[in-house]
């Protein structure tokens, strides 16, 4: 095992990936001329060679407190809407975890420098789950599920971004005091709503129960499940909430209704392992989602058929997020072996499997990011991998 990672990364270094038999820029150029292939297609198959070939570059973190940022360990990574801000959970040394957010506008090249922004918010509770949510304005705070600890009870706490001094010139009329905190028992998962239906709400997936609760009013609704909720999205045009579940059911409610009554269960799908992650599709036609047996499913959820299937993914037993890029045309996970992989959203070909610059271990899994402008609107795509005490980027151009 360790021997092919370090084959692997001694090839990226030597020469960069190759692409997939036939597939290379001047094929492309010809079948185009040729009249094979139309505008669409060309610029999908340029998306997936150029990522089959991105090339691994460390980042230089900055930071007004260097000696924690050699100490302090990547727990997990998440990009905000438009891609120039980083909220990081970071493990500390003496036990429990810190946040910060990385302003990513720096992320350019040849240098790759950014700035975390750090407060003294400090926790001692597990994360379980994490979500930017636009509350004053678009990805104005961040929500997060903590687990309860001895006789302090588990809770969903919305946390300003404006608490990170300068992260964002956008936040600079929050009131950096407005923490909100909701105690929330045992959440597994949470989600950030930009539906109509449920506007100003935040849902959190518990051990056989959904709770949706408004922000403002601190009202709940409340729906029984049969198995423990690991994964959440709302939609944003229909009025619906999907809801991944230990049992492997995969089930949306409608957001219409009001109560526990008959008819909230909108939509059921099935894998076979418990689903951790779930991604709505643009058109709100499909959606993917992947489990702990290591399955990756795209459903159309107008038939409830899965119409295409991504294979080699890794995953026993962790609870592993997906990450859809349907501009980009691709979807990326890291597995459980610490292989980072990506395939082609549209025909499943695994295009790239990227192994960990550091030995393979359980507590070692990168956490990623991928956008089509990191660092904002005039950023170029590429994909962000944390591990351990290091930042690293695979772009292209």
């Amino acid at each position: 095992m360790e021997s092919k990672r370090l084959q692997l990364l001694e090839e990226e270094d030597k020469q960069g990936k190759v692409a997939r038999l036939g597939f290379n820029a001047s094929s492309l150029l010809q079948k185009s001329k040729l009249g094979f292939l139309n505008v669409t297609s060309y610029c999908r198959l340029a998306n997936e060679l150029r990522v089959s070939c991105m090339q691994r570059k460390k980042v230089q973190i900055q930071s007004s407190d260097p000696s924690a940022l050699a100490s302090d360990r990547f727990n997990l990574i998440l990009a905000d809407t438009n891609s120039d801000r980083l909220f990081t959970v970071n493990d500390v040394k003496v036990g429990g975890s810190k946040y910060g957010i990385i302003n990513l506008r720096g992320l350019k090249t040849p240098t790759l420098r950014v700035h975390m922004h750090e407060n003294l918010y400090f926790t001692n509770r597990k994360v379980n789950a994490v979500s930017w949510a636009s509350l004053n304005h678009l990805d104005s705070h961040i929500l997060l599920c903590l687990m309860g600890i001895a006789e302090t009870p588990g809770c969903a706490t919305l946390l300003p971004a404006s608490l990170f001094v300068s992260s964002h010139p956008g936040t600079r009329g929050d009131r950096p005091g407005m923490l909100c905190s909701f105690r929330i028992p045992g959440a597994w998962s949470c989600a950030w709503s930009l539906n109509i239906q449920a506007n100003n709400c935040f849902s959190t997936g518990l051990s056989r129960r959904v709770l949706v609760t408004s922000v403002v009013t601190g009202h709940r609704q409340s729906f029984g499940t049969s198995s423990d909720v690991l994964a959440q999205q709302f939609a944003i045009m229909a009025p619906l909430l999907f809801n991944g579940c230990r049992s492997g059911e995969i089930f949306a409610i409608d957001l219409r209704c009001r109560n526990e009554g008959k008819g909230w269960k909108a939509t059921r799908l099935l894998h076979d392992s418990a689903v951790t992650s779930v991604q709505i599709l643009q058109e709100e036609q499909c959606l993917m989602a992947s489990d702990m047996a290591g399955t990756i499913k795209l459903w159309d959820l107008r038939t409830t058929k899965c119409i295409r299937q991504y294979e080699g993914h890794v995953n026993e037993y962790a609870h592993l997020p997906l990450h859809v890029h349907e501009e980009e045309g691709i979807v990326v996970a890291v597995g459980q072996d610490c292989y980072t992989r990506i395939w082609s959203l549209h025909d499943a070909q695994l295009l790239r499997t990227i192994p960990s610059p550091h030995p393979t271990s359980k507590a070692d899994i990168p956490s990623v990011a991928f956008s089509s402008r990191l660092g904002g609107f005039r950023g170029a795509p590429g994909l962000l991998m944390a591990i351990r005490q290091d930042l690293y980027c695979f772009s292209y151009s």
